[in-house]
Order: C-alpha cells, then sequence, then structure tokens
C-alpha cells in the first residue's frame, strides 16, 4: 500500500517577529540565494553576457545610422545610459521565473512553513538581484568605456546607477507577483516579453523620439523607461535632469506600493 505526502502547511507568520529578526532572516536567505548562485554560476550568464551582447549590437548594428557614418562614439554616449535602464527591466523578468520555479520544485513550501516573516523571503529574492543587476552594470560600462563612452560627472554616474537599480527592484514586484500567480516560468516569460518590447522600445533608449509619429511620442512622455534614460544621460553627461529623475522615482514609488503588498499577500494565501 502506497502513500503519498502532502506538502507542508504554510505556517503562520509570527506576528512578533522584530526588525532584527527579521533582517536576520533576509540575511539568512540572501546568504542562502548566494550560495545558489555559486552552485550554479551558469545563472550568472545573463547578467555577464546581455550586456555584452546588446551593448556591440546596437552600437554597431545602429550607431551608424542614427548618429552618421563613422560616428559610433557618439552613439555610445547616447545608448549606454538607455541600456543601464533597460537591464532592470530584463533582469526584473529573471527574478518571477526563478520565483516560479522554487515554487515547482518545493523550496518556497518549506519556506511557508518556517515561522518566518513571508516578505523576508521577497526581499532576498530582490536583494540578491539588485546584486546581479550591479554585475550587469559594471560589465556594460566596461564595454561601453571600451567602445568610447566618456562620463563628465563621477558621481552622476553612480547616481545614475543608483536610480536604475530603484526603479529595477520596483519592477521586481510586477514579475515576483507573476512568478506566484503563473502556473510556469514559460507563462512569464512570454507576459514579459509583451509587456517590455513595447515600452522598451517605444521610449528614447535607442534613439530620439523627435521623428516618431505623435501618437507615439505621447507614449514615449508617459513610458518610465524614457525619463531613466534620460535621466542618467543627463546625470553622467549634463543636462536637464530634475523632471525626468523625479518622474522615475515616482514611478518606482507607486509601483512599490501597489505591487509589493499585492506580492507578500499571494505569497501568503497561495495554496
Amino acid at each position: 500500500m502506497s502513500t503519498t505526502l502532502a506538502a507542508p502547511a504554510p505556517a503562520p507568520a509570527d506576528p512578533r517577529i522584530g526588525l532584527r529578526s527579521h533582517l536576520q532572516h533576509i540575511r539568512a536567505l540572501v546568504r542562502r540565494n548566494l550560495l545558489w548562485i555559486r552552485q550554479d554560476p551558469e545563472s550568472m550568464f545573463d547578467a555577464v553576457l546581455m550586456p555584452i551582447v546588446f551593448c556591440l549590437l546596437f552600437v554597431f548594428v545602429f550607431g551608424g545610422a542614427i548618429a552618421g557614418k563613422g560616428n559610433q562614439d557618439e552613439y555610445v554616449n547616447y545608448v549606454v545610459p538607455g541600456l543601464m535602464a533597460m537591464m532592470g527591466m530584463n533582469l526584473a523578468m529573471g527574478v518571477g521565473t526563478g520565483f516560479n520555479q522554487d515554487f515547482q520544485t518545493g523550496v518556497m513550501d518549506r519556506f511557508r512553513s518556517m515561522p518566518i516573516a513571508r516578505s523576508s523571503v521577497l526581499i532576498a529574492k530582490i536583494t540578491v538581484e539588485l546584486g546581479r543587476m550591479l554585475v550587469a552594470m559594471a560589465v556594460l560600462l566596461t564595454v561601453g568605456f571600451v567602445l568610447g563612452l566618456s562620463v563628465e560627472n563621477v558621481p552622476g554616474l553612480l547616481a545614475a546607477v543608483g536610480l536604475a537599480g530603484v526603479f529595477g527592484s520596483a519592477v521586481m514586484w510586477i514579475f515576483l507577483t507573476m512568478g506566484v500567480m503563473m502556473k510556469n516560468a514559460q507563462a512569464i516569460q512570454g507576459m514579459g516579453f509583451l509587456v517590455l518590447f513595447p515600452l522598451q522600445f517605444g521610449s528614447s533608449i535607442f534613439a530620439p523620439t523627435d521623428s516618431m509619429p505623435g501618437w507615439l511620442q505621447a507614449f514615449t512622455d508617459y513610458n518610465p523607461l524614457s525619463s531613466l534614460a534620460d535621466a542618467a544621460r543627463g546625470l553622467m553627461n549634463g543636462g536637464p535632469i530634475a523632471h525626468d529623475a523625479l518622474v522615475t522615482l515616482i514611478w518606482s514609488v507607486v509601483i512599490t506600493a501597489v505591487m509589493a503588498p499585492v506580492a507578500i499577500h499571494k505569497f501568503r494565501t497561495k495554496s
């Protein structure tokens, strides 16, 4: 006679968990995620290779057409800050797929059976992914400098990286929610591409918006990726930044305020 073992029932998070304990839980889970990356270094391929491929591809394919033949150096200064905005969005999608796969393997059932704050699991995931994003930014900037990127304001460059990280962490809450709600990683990737492609190409990441149709320019005006890319360019090489930086921060706060509670609630109640 065969018997089947049911997954452990989710344990209610202890409402008395204090800030210190919460931080300890996050630290332990961050260490667990980092050890997993150490055991599976291939999981870093996207963070390392994607910036190289995109930077080389857009500079040498689009650079001559947009900036003029032989003026790729000028286009590097335009596109690299835009790619910084793009990196956060693309890596955020990987957060959702990885989170979903953890559910499929039963890891999350184990976490939910433990007396820890549910939010600590998600915050640890975002913390590690922010680290991966910083690696991607470093690779992107290294390739950019090799291709002729110039930066007039080093503190501004650091501020641009920080702004991209803030927005990227906000978007991660969206994909964490998708990772809980959708049945498999393929569904998350399909939905992610449907959302990411219009946002990325309907923006000022790759080309100025002056030549776009009026209706598309109206879309780019409200596209947070355009604001982030333009703010990064201003921070790195001068230009107006206040409006674009403020719009990016507002988008980041609104997305986090709306999606973080939803992601935590769905994680707690997922059956």
